[in-house]
């Protein structure tokens, strides 16, 4: 399972051609992803059920740590319901105490108010928690908060900054997952990490599959701060390619 987390049109549309199994709605990729706009929800609702491909949104309110406040709280809720009513497949959330451990009420009245609104629905919303998992001082128990919470998968990169240099992490956290959970292994994912990451035995990837922009920017934009100098753009090949070497892999099992 490759999963593709994407901040634009063309990111959307660029994952679907290049095979992607699941896409991660978000805004903001340079901070690690924010929620994205209702305008891009709707298009990635429409865009998923033309193509059967799910799509995940990102509900995450701004930059920085994932300690929040009741009326930041009281947006993460909002923005679980845009999901569901946009009929996205899931929602991707997260959230820690000023300890580092999971915010387990937090996250116990999300995952409360997405069961309803999937219920509501007739189908229940997919549930994952971020690399706020990755902050956690006690990486092994808060995995089993998240099961007990019923979470469905947690993205992490085992608690290093990159996924490759967690495999360690994430080999462990596979084997006392058990297949209660799954790990969704994130960060740096790319052809030449995937081989080490997949032998720790996980088998769902989340990589960005961006390349640094080709098209010159214009140098008025960029005088005025209109456009980063560090542009990046999903690109085709490189989602190809991934989804390529993980269906390999898959066929070899």
């Amino acid at each position: 399972m490759l999963e593709v987390c994407v901040e634009d049109l063309h990111g959307i549309d660029t994952a679907i051609a290049g095979g992607a199994d699941r896409i991660e709605l978000c805004a903001a990729l340079a901070v690690g992803g924010l929620t994205p706009p209702a305008s891009l929800i709707r298009a990635a609702a429409a865009a998923s059920e033309a193509s059967a491909v799910p799509v995940h949104l990102l509900a995450r309110p701004r930059e920085g740590g994932f300690v929040y406040t009741p009326r930041e709280q009281a947006l993460i809720a909002d923005d679980i319901r845009t999901a569901a009513e946009a009929g996205l497949a899931g929602i991707v959330i997260g959230a820690l105490d000023a300890d580092h451990r999971l915010d387990l009420a937090a996250l116990a009245d999300w995952v409360t108010h997405a069961k309803a609104l999937g219920t509501a629905r007739g189908r229940p919303l997919s549930l994952t928690l971020h690399r706020a998992f990755d902050l956690c001082r006690d990486m092994p128990d808060a995995l089993e908060s998240a099961v007990a919470l019923s979470f469905d998968r947690i993205l992490t990169s085992g608690g290093a900054p990159k996924a490759i240099d967690g495999v360690a992490m994430l080999a462990a956290l596979h084997r006392q997952a058990a297949g209660r959970i799954i790990i969704l292994a994130g960060s740096g994912v790319s052809p030449e990490t995937l081989p080490a990451i997949l032998a720790t035995g996980v088998r769902e990837v989340h990589a960005s599959c961006r390349l640094p922009a080709t098209s010159a920017a214009d140098p008025a934009e960029l005088r005025f701060g209109f456009v980063s100098t560090q542009r990046a753009a999903t690109n085709r090949g490189a989602v190809e390619r991934l989804a390529n070497m993980v269906a390999g892999h898959a066929a070899l099992e």
